[in-house]
């Protein structure tokens, strides 16, 4: 219950809930007033820090999402050059728009080897709108199956955001729903699916990471809309 209640700190958020602490200790001292609006921060900073469990679908060749958040875009694109240089094909590209109440925590979309991996230094627009894929701070990554199918997600630093940590490395083999980075503080996360994959989800549908299904490597069904009701 106490689990539920409150889920595991991510250890990124150790060194601010420990500032965060100190600070609202001396605002007490100072002013009561105050003490209590640094209260209201801190108590916020760990909420936003929280690490919950996920249970992660098992079955070969589903793609889930790598964030928590609500789905922002769903269109072609063509899979980062930074990973597969200049041969590309366009692909579907599925955003997710995480704000700051949303989990961080980022999770590997489908389980393979790391084949590539990017980081993009830039500007911090706010990460809902499309050109945050191109021009805002990134960290890129491609997951290949062992069938060999690319998929590529990137990690992209919003408006707030300023500081992607990505734990991954070139030739690492990784779970699907394993958790391998977070983002600091309202972000974004893409997944480019496999040529010929079709999203299971539609633009203003909420996503777990971990758990939510964005697509099926296996499945012919075709691309998926929906309504808002």
């Amino acid at each position: 219950m106490l689990k539920i209640i409150m889920p595991p700190i991510h250890r990124e958020g150790h060194l601010f809930i420990a500032i965060a602490v100190v600070v609202t200790l001396i605002g007490m001292a100072v002013e009561e007033w105050l003490g209590f609006a640094f209260l209201v921060i801190t108590v916020w900073m760990v909420y936003f820090f929280r690490d919950p469990d996920r249970v992660t679908p098992d079955r070969a060749g589903l793609i889930v999402a790598p964030g928590d958040g609500k789905i922002c875009l769903v269109e072609k694109a063509y899979l980062p050059k930074e990973l597969v240089g200049d041969v590309s094909e366009e692909v579907w590209r599925v955003s997710i728009f995480l704000n700051v109440f949303n989990v961080h925590v980022n999770r590997v979309p489908i389980a393979g080897q790391i084949t590539a991996l990017h980081y993009h230094p830039g500007k911090f627009f706010n990460a809902s709108l499309d050109k945050a894929s191109e021009e805002n701070e990134r960290q890129l990554a491609l997951v290949e199956t062992v069938d060999g199918k690319k998929i590529g997600f990137v990690q992209i630093a919003g408006l707030v955001a300023r500081r992607i940590v990505c734990q991954l490395q070139e030739g690492m083999p990784v779970k699907t729903g394993e958790r391998y980075g977070i983002i600091r503080f309202g972000s974004r996360v893409d997944v480019y699916l496999p040529k010929g994959v079709e999203p299971l989800v539609a633009v203003g549908q909420t996503t777990v990471g971990g758990e939510t299904v964005l697509a099926d490597l296996v499945s012919e069904e075709s691309k998926r809309g929906g309504r808002e009701h």
